[in-house]
């Protein structure tokens, strides 16, 4: 029987949201993951990530809102559908993918 393991952070980052948004993009590129859905009104995407030995492919919801003219807060959201044995193995593997692209983001945002 499979179902989602979901994991949620949120940061508050010190960039605009359109520096933000227009990086994403190049992130998730970089990252060799594929965007599968874009909300520009709502700055809204869903990214699928890879799989990995024995998981499957994470689903990433990206949320941007604007705090202040000068930043935004992200929230990510990471969902992988597990089984009851692939579950075990997939432990921490969503934190993992969340750290990835908030790292690949921040070389991005800082280079």
């Amino acid at each position: 029987m499979a179902y989602l393991k979901e994991q949620k952070d949120k940061l508050e980052i010190s960039y605009p949201l359109n520096v933000i948004w227009e990086a994403i993009p190049k992130a998730i590129e970089k990252l060799q993951w594929k965007i599968q859905e874009t909300d520009e009104a709502t700055h809204h995407l869903i990214v699928k990530t890879k799989g990995g030995f024995i998981s499957y492919p994470s689903n990433l919801k990206i949320d941007l809102v604007v705090t202040d003219e000068k930043t935004t807060q992200m929230s990510v959201i990471a969902e992988t559908p597990v089984t009851t044995i692939t579950s075990m193995a997939d432990y921490g593997r969503n934190d993992e993918r969340i750290g990835k692209f908030v790292t690949t983001l921040a070389k991005l945002m800082s280079g």
